[in-house]
């Protein structure tokens, strides 16, 4: 019986374009940004900030070595932002609605810049905050762990209180899903132009 929904963000719940992201690092100066952006997972110090290994400062400062000398921290998280599109208010809604039938949690490999301007606003359009559309919430940066590795999932079962056989894991990418089955999740892929609340129904 599924008593959970685990939700990826990215891809499923917003709204994300690699390519604008890695345009406005292009255009910031750094050289060869598409290497650093995979479809699923970041690479160098994009990998690193996600996992916790590094926080915002080392962040910037890694990235300033690469980057012209008038480029600003704000600069930098700004082009990284674009990454993100946004929200519709359909999805919150939704989110609102299936906390009446179920316990409703996130799973997200983010990053604490992301989290703390464009995330946070994004869930703020109704007047709430991010809190109040999830029973309990996982970052990457908090768990010091990516997505497919089991140690999140572990982390996310421990803090989260929840049984895998339980749960329906809501993600985009396939090898999350692998990987969170062999757990013994219950899986659904947000394809691209997929609504979650279509596959839950």
């Amino acid at each position: 019986m599924i008593r959970n929904l685990l939700f990826d963000l990215g891809g499923v719940i917003m709204d994300i374009e690699k390519e604008r992201c890695v345009a406005a690092f292009e255009e910031l100066g750094l050289r060869e940004a598409r290497s650093y952006f995979g479809d699923f997972s970041q690479q160098g110090p994009f990998a690193a900030i996600e996992e916790g290994r590094i926080d915002p400062e080392e962040f910037h400062a890694i990235l300033h070595g690469e980057l012209p000398a008038t480029v600003s921290d704000s600069d930098i998280d700004a082009a990284f932002c674009r990454f993100l599109i946004g929200i519709p208010r359909r999805r919150l809604a939704a989110l609102r609605a299936l906390r009446s039938r179920y316990k409703v949690y996130m799973l997200s490999n983010t990053n604490p810049i992301m989290w703390k301007t464009k995330i946070k606003s994004e869930f703020e359009q109704e007047g709430l905050t991010r809190e109040d559309y999830f029973d309990g919430i996982v970052t990457s940066f908090a768990a010091k762990a990516l997505k497919p590795a089991r140690a999140i999932f572990d982390y996310a079962c421990s803090t989260l209180g929840i049984l895998p056989e339980e749960t329906l894991f809501i993600d985009d990418s396939q090898t999350n899903l692998d990987a969170a089955a062999a757990l013994g999740f219950h899986t659904a892929l947000a394809a691209p132009g997929t609504e979650f609340i279509d596959l839950i129904d």
